[in-house]
């Protein structure tokens, strides 16, 4: 069952459906994964092929097996999301010349198969290399390989920016009250490890395909469903309701998106946003909870306005001599905005008190003015950071 709820296009008040069409981010990588390892079903490449066979420009490219790269176990440094290496901002269309490129100037994070990190740039790599090795665009290979296959008529990659004219759901922010359109990362810059466009129908239809044997072999699905260090191949598992469920998760700028399918009761359970309010984490467990009638409770969100002058206080770059990254703390009208490290777009912070801000479920932060502290706190404790003069 499908419901849409919200609005596709605020300006225009034109609601969402459940024939919607939403960028689902990161869900793209599980495709990516399903066609590269048909190209080994086929022969056409095999899972221990070193990296330099096909791109020899890539640093380490000689130890770097496929295998490596579809298990985020390669090493390859996330160039894409590493600012000092960025052509251009997220907004400006980038090609698949200069994202070689740049993916080949970053410098490994370790040595291939001695740890796992996930890596956007990875799964560029093997887009460039479905293409290499057929001879055609990636959205023709997803076509053809999967989405004519097993008829899912509103999936396909996306190449420039949203079009609501094509059912295509704008992205939203809350920012101080007030719902305002949030600037498109370019889907050239996600390709293959992003750029796929869809809706919750055709991923449930999707997952249901991929596990019932119909896109890869069985053999091949549990090598995908296979975990190590929390990932498989292009696919992680999930524990909700003391169940385990496989599938992957999407977000980018403020849309966000979660496939999860239980294969034991065939239940695939998929959710899509254009605007995140709440974590997309807290809302499938949720779902989950009360599709197995367990208790729930509705949560009380008690977020309260402040001034910008109080908030400006806040503002600034946070660093703790532990940690090896700093973060980044700003205001947009009377809303904070909390950025991590390696994170693609800021996140808003939900104020509950005029020094407290929290992202639901996720994080807490507290603001110490006086001594220029920030006190972040998380599951696993809390660390406190000092504002850059």
């Amino acid at each position: 069952r499908s419901i849409g709820y919200g609005q596709i296009n605020g300006a225009e008040k034109n609601p969402l459906t459940a024939t919607s069409r939403f960028r689902i981010g990161s869900i793209t990588k599980m495709f990516t994964a399903a066609m590269i390892l048909q190209l080994v079903e086929e022969g056409k490449l095999k899972l221990t092929d070193p990296l330099d066979k096909f791109f020899p420009q890539i640093p380490n490219a000689n130890k770097i097996t496929i295998v490596q790269i579809l298990a985020h176990r390669s090493g390859i440094h996330d160039a894409i999301l590493d600012k000092n290496l960025r052509l251009s901002s997220n907004t400006t269309p980038i090609t698949k010349e200069e994202m070689l490129a740049l993916i080949a100037k970053g410098t490994p994070d370790f040595e291939p198969d001695t740890k796992h990190s996930y890596s956007n740039s990875g799964y560029l790599l093997l887009g460039l290399l479905l293409e290499k090795l057929t001879g055609k665009s990636y959205g023709e290979v997803l076509k053809e390989r999967i989405t004519a296959k097993i008829g899912l008529n509103d999936t396909y990659t996306a190449t420039g920016n949203i079009d609501v004219n094509k059912n295509e759901a704008l992205t939203y922010m809350n920012l101080g009250g007030e719902w305002k359109p949030v600037p498109e990362t370019h889907p050239s810059l996600l390709f293959s490890a992003g750029a796929i466009v869809s809706t919750p129908n055709d991923l449930a239809k999707f997952i249901q395909a991929l596990f019932d044997g119909k896109i890869v072999s069985k053999e091949n699905l549990n090598q995908m469903k296979t975990i190590r260090d929390g990932d498989g191949l292009g696919m992680e598992p999930f524990t909700f309701a003391d169940r385990t469920f496989y599938g992957h998760t999407g977000g980018g700028d403020n849309y966000g998106a979660w496939l999860a399918y239980l294969p034991e009761e065939k239940l695939a359970v998929v959710y899509t946003t254009n605007a995140k309010v709440y974590p997309v984490a807290n809302i499938m467990k949720g779902i989950i909870d009360i599709y197995y009638n367990k208790p729930f409770t509705i949560p009380a969100f008690e977020s309260i306005t402040i001034s910008p002058e109080v908030l400006d206080k806040d503002v600034g770059v946070y660093s703790n001599p532990d940690a090896p990254a700093k973060l980044r703390i700003t205001r947009e009208g009377t809303t904070l905005f909390f950025q991590p490290p390696g994170a693609q777009s800021p996140a808003p912070l939900e104020a509950t008190a005029e020094n407290k801000f929290q992202i639901e479920g996720a994080v807490v932060v507290e603001f110490d003015t006086a001594k220029n502290q920030m006190i972040l706190k998380r599951r696993g404790g809390e660390r406190v950071f000092t504002k850059e003069k």
